[in-house]
């Protein structure tokens, strides 16, 4: 610890007057001079006997910590202030490992307290009606307000994946560190009882204020982000697979600090943790979870008497619904007291509900980090009312789960047929998971409990429930190649991405409505020399620059799409099999001309 005061050895001339004059020779005392005073202390070597006491010299602890800290690195005045609390430092000092004591002057609240200097995304404030309008206003004008997106929470925490590190860095002030653009001041202005003020700085509770800010921070952290930095607002998490890798990542992000005249708040920073919280989740390497703090929370809630009181315990339940499986099927009486016209009336059904909820926080699962080179399994399922799927992948330790979806049915899907409802789950979840899906390395596995539908994929008569909902899964999965596999136990079956397949693709797809096209490309393509020759040797293993071939050896591909002969015929049929048939969907021009440029050539 640090105190007010530090006993330092000041310099070698003041050593050298507690020693007898005539013990001294050239050999008496000797040093190698050297710009660390670690260094010069350990190379110096005593000789003859003290003349008088030593006398002690008492500075104060900014002046030691700015000699400490700023020896050998740039300037003194450029780490600490004179202004600075001695207490603050000592905290500081605490806080900060030694290895980022360079950078003391990012935690200086002293400076933080100056006014900031002009960015080109400072907060610039728009008067709705001041202009009048030119012409058609469209939808994405650039005569909107430049709105810059804040992203959301469940897509900066899916990029954890191999990081054992996590320190988490929070901006002193915030919103203060953006300024108000320059002549724009005056729309911020505010009135007190001693005249009237302008603010200097972007305050809280100005229109964009969320999005202005967001986008000075991104600017400052653009080439970090997703690849050890993750930032939401005045948050700052740096993730790291190694001590030596994490020391350079928070050094980075404390120098980009500096550079940019932002300052951090020690007291509110986590450095070398194996787990800490962020955005309302305790972050580890084996995955999220929920701070157990909160159960106890949870457990006392009381029975709720109104609406307001049921709206606050469902919105903290919603915000970890992803941990909970089948979430919307466990509120679905809950939420039915939310309606405008319906009576708020706490019955035994909403009572058993709402423990059932509160019971299920009691003993909710750490969610592992998605990781592309695991095969995955989603699991899907469906009631009357809701929706639900589970994200899982399977690993060393068994089958930990990746996310809880869940979703309540529309009211025009609540007619739906059972099996309907099933592949609506099916379809739903896919999308809900495609970014993840998608991304995958290994083969994916749909479990669903409904058998008939392994036969809605091959069947030549939809009804419009599967029409629409294939069309939905072309639009999505059909880049995969994928189909329905039986898989023992007889009502689960399995969804499975085809190895090497990474295209999007339609005539990848076992569906016998598209044979014939199939077999019609094939044959006319056989009938060209050069692409005959280029099949050739494709088959014997050569390379041919951006051709290949698909995975059963049937079609052509250039760039990943099928070669299509320019044939009438071919084009008529392609046509026709991208609108009318009941697996397209029936879409306008302009789709059905973008999905037969996306699948040939």
């Amino acid at each position: 610890m640090i105190s007010s005061t530090i006993l330092i050895l000041s310099g070698l001339e003041k050593l050298t007057d507690h020693y007898d004059s005539s013990h001294k020779d050239a050999s008496g005392i000797k040093s190698s001079a050297s710009n660390s005073l670690a260094t010069a202390v350990n190379n110096v070597a005593l000789v003859g006997e003290l003349k008088t006491p030593p006398f002690h010299h008492a500075i104060s602890v900014i002046t030691s910590i700015k000699r400490l800290v700023g020896h050998g690195s740039s300037s003194l005045e450029e780490q600490l202030d004179e202004e600075e609390d001695p207490e603050e430092i000592e905290t500081v000092l605490k806080i900060v490992p030694p290895a980022y004591h360079q950078y003391l002057d990012v935690f200086s609240r002293v400076k933080a307290e100056k006014l900031t200097p002009h960015y080109a995304c400072d907060h610039h404030i728009e008067l709705e009606g001041l202009l009048p309008p030119v012409g058609v206003i469209y939808s994405l004008s650039y005569q909107e307000k430049n709105r810059y997106p804040v992203p959301p929470m469940n897509q900066l925490l899916t990029v954890f994946n191999g990081a054992t590190i996590f320190p988490k860095i929070d901006l002193r002030g915030a919103y203060n560190l953006l300024r108000i653009k320059e002549g724009d001041e005056n729309l911020a202005s505010f009135r007190a009882k001693c005249g009237s003020y302008e603010y200097l700085v972007m305050p809280f509770g100005l229109t964009n204020a969320p999005a202005s800010f967001h986008n000075l921070v991104n600017n400052i952290f653009s080439d970090f982000l997703a690849i050890f930095v993750v930032v939401y607002l005045d948050d700052i998490m740096v993730f790291s697979s190694s001590e030596e890798e994490h020391v350079k990542h928070v050094a980075s992000v404390l120098q980009r600090l500096r550079e940019n005249n932002s300052f951090a708040k020690a007291s509110k920073c986590v450095f070398h943790a194996s787990s800490v919280e962020y955005l309302g989740y305790v972050i580890s390497s084996d995955g999220l979870k929920i701070d157990s703090s909160k159960f106890q929370q949870i457990l006392n809630w009381p029975q709720p008497k109104n609406i307001k009181a049921l709206q606050s315990s469902l919105s903290f339940a919603n915000f970890y619904h992803r941990f909970i499986k089948n979430y919307s099927k466990k509120i679905t009486a809950l939420t039915y007291l939310l309606k405008k016209d319906s009576p708020f009336i706490f019955n035994e059904e909403a009572l058993s509900q709402f423990q059932i909820l509160k019971e299920a926080f009691t003993s909710v699962p750490i969610l592992s980090h998605f990781n592309p080179s695991l095969p995955a399994i989603v699991e899907t399922d469906a009631s009357d009312y809701a929706l639900g799927a589970i994200l899982s992948q399977v690993n060393d330790s068994g089958k930990p789960p990746i996310a809880f979806d869940t979703g309540k049915l529309l009211p025009a899907e609540l007619n739906y047929a059972i099996h309907d409802k099933e592949l609506l789950g099916i379809v739903w979840a896919l999308k809900r998971r495609r970014a993840f899906l998608l991304s995958l390395s290994n083969p994916f596995e749909v479990l669903t409990e409904h058998s008939s539908l392994q036969y809605f994929m091959s069947s030549k008569i939809l009804t419009c429930c599967q029409a629409h909902a294939l069309s939905r899964w072309d639009d999505v999965y059909q880049e995969r190649g994928v189909e329905f596999i039986s898989k023992k136990p007889p009502n689960f079956y399995q969804l499975i991405k085809k190895d090497g397949v990474q295209e999007s693709r339609l005539f990848s797809i076992k569906v016998e409505l598209f044979s014939d096209l199939v077999d019609q490309i094939q044959r006319e393509v056989w009938k060209d020399k050069d692409y005959k020759e280029i099949i050739k040797q494709l088959a014997r293993g050569e390379s041919v620059s951006n051709y290949s071939l698909e995975p059963q050896g049937k079609l052509l591909l250039f760039r990943d799409r099928v070669v299509a002969p320019s044939n009438e015929e071919i084009q008529l049929n392609m046509l026709q099999k991208r609108h009318d048939s009941p697996l397209a969907g029936h879409t306008g021009q302009e789709k059905t001309l973008k999905l037969i440029k996306r699948d040939s050539s």
